[in-house]
């Protein structure tokens, strides 16, 4: 079993930039793909990155154009999310979660997940 840990949200002004960070606690962090994702206000979950267990492979969702960078440091049992040229759609809660599925265009699913950190862009 993980428990992973969502830190690094705030209040960002459009144009700025966050980097998230995704803590993990338990197991056997290096065996587990992450996935970030992020939840609207009375809008669905949506995949936005996903990194593989080595950090080799990344996926993106095709909405974010190269704003966002997903990276990992197994010796830190973290991975990090950078968000560029935030804009105030991308107010949301981000999370992280274990072995969501990742394929081009589409990053779903997810077995542990933390409990989000909040993300609002507004001048």
């Amino acid at each position: 079993q993980v428990q992973l840990v969502e830190s690094g949200g705030g209040l960002v002004q459009p144009g700025g930039s966050l980097t998230l960070s995704c803590a993990a606690s338990g197991s056997s962090f290096d065996y587990y793909r992450i996935g970030w994702f992020r939840q609207a206000p009375g809008k669905d979950r949506e995949g936005v990155s996903c990194i593989s267990n080595s950090g080799g492979s990344t996926y993106y969702a095709r909405s974010l154009k190269g704003r966002f960078t997903t990276s990992r440091d197994n010796a830190k049992n973290t991975v990090y999310l950078r968000m560029n040229s935030l804009k105030p759609e991308d107010t949301a809660v981000y999370y992280c979660a274990t072995d969501p599925l990742c394929i081009p265009g589409e990053i779903t699913g997810g077995d542990y997940w933390g409990q989000g950190t909040q993300v609002t862009v507004s001048s």
